[in-house]
Order: C-alpha cells, then sequence, then structure tokens
C-alpha cells in the first residue's frame, strides 16, 4: 500500500534529486540517472575480510595487511560503495537533511549487494547498529534499521531491533580513522539478550 501510494505521490508532484535538485524521471527512485551512474561502486580485488579495496587490480581478493596480523571479531565485512562525491552527498541528505524518500534506494542497492556476497539461508538474525538515545531523539530515525527492515523484506531474514543497546553517545565517526574509531566506541554498545545469538550467524547493518 505504501509504495502505491508512494509512485502515485512521484506521479501527481515529483521530487527533485537530493543531489543535483533536477527534477526526477518517471523510472527514476531516489536519485537521477546521471547521479546513479556517478557513483563508485566497490569492485573486487579486496579483502576477503574486511572488504576494504585495494588499488591494484592484478590479484585476486586477499587478506589485507592488518586481517593478517591480527584476528577479527567478525567473519566478514562488505561495504558497496566509496564514501565520496554522489554517494557521499546522497547519504548525508538521507541522515542529517531527513530526504526518507531515498530509504527505498538505499534498500534497493543494498538487497542487490547483499546477493552478491551472501546466500539468505546462511543468515539467521539481521541486527541494525543502535543509535544512542540522545541522537534518535535528534535525527528522527534510526537509518540502520530502516534498511534492516528493507533487506529483511527482500530476503526474508528475521531481524531484532533490540539486541543491541548503545549505552554511550560518541562524535561523529565519519572523519575519523579506523584506529580511532575503534577506540571511540569501544564500550559504547551492550547485547540486551545474549541467549537469542547463540550459535547463530548474525548480519549487522550499519
Amino acid at each position: 500500500m505504501f509504495l502505491y501510494l508512494q509512485k502515485l505521490l512521484h506521479f501527481l508532484i515529483p521530487y527533485p534529486c537530493p543531489c543535483c535538485k533536477k527534477f526526477l524521471g518517471e523510472n527514476e527512485r531516489g536519485i537521477c540517472s546521471s547521479c546513479l551512474s556517478a557513483i563508485r561502486w566497490i569492485e573486487p580485488p579486496f579483502c576477503s575480510i574486511c572488504g576494504v579495496p585495494f588499488i591494484s587490480s592484478r590479484a585476486g581478493n586477499h587478506f589485507c595487511g592488518p586481517c593478517t596480523l591480527r584476528k577479527r571479531s567478525f567473519h566478514m565485512a562488505r561495504a558497496l560503495g566509496y564514501y565520496e562525491g554522489t554517494l557521499r552527498l546522497a547519504i548525508h541528505q538521507w541522515k542529517y537533511q531527513q530526504k526518507t524518500s531515498l530509504t527505498s534506494f538505499f534498500g534497493e542497492i543494498l538487497g542487490k549487494g547483499f546477493y552478491r556476497y551472501w546466500d539468505p539461508s546462511s543468515i539467521d538474525l539481521l541486527v541494525p547498529v543502535p543509535l544512542h538515545p540522545k541522537r534518535l531523539r535528534e535525527r528522527g530515525f534510526n537509518q540502520s534499521l530502516l534498511l534492516v527492515k528493507a533487506l529483511s523484506d527482500r530476503t526474508g531474514i528475521p531481524y531484532q531491533k533490540r539486541l543491541l543497546r548503545k549505552i554511550h553517545p560518541t562524535p561523529p565517526l565519519m572523519e575519523l580513522r579506523a584506529g580511532e574509531r575503534e577506540k571511540v566506541i569501544k564500550g559504547s554498545f551492550r547485547v540486551m539478550k545474549k541467549r537469542e545469538i547463540e550459535g547463530k550467524y548474525i548480519l549487522l547493518v550499519d
């Protein structure tokens, strides 16, 4: 029903691309085709564990230096695109300017990216990274939860939104280096229902 109303409103009142402000065409969703083509997607080769892309394209996927030197607390991490240009602007518009029309766009590309790396039968549960209550009040929504709901609809994998709780607020992490991020967020989250994750394969969405 919601999708039908969204299409009807788009037909009656065309809305602009949040990146270039040009009105979207009938078959364009979220951002215009021109801005979409400017996004640089992450392609192999990249680290088999953390997903960080390599500069050289001569070798296939392999472990990066940090993943070789230390044991990770996760099996595999993946990102879809480079955080730059159009994609960075679209994310900012969605998160901080409440351009909720972008939710379906991000949900769609996340769904397509999921099937590149995972089989739905291999994942038991989807879990969104929570916001601290103060940040949630300021923003009005948790974008990770919206992504999880969209991914659950597309894959049939159940999700649990109260498994994790952010117990300490943290500053914005976007401009911090990886090592700095680890220090900032350490001890900031708490697992609330440990029995519900024992022996399960969890996909954490951020």
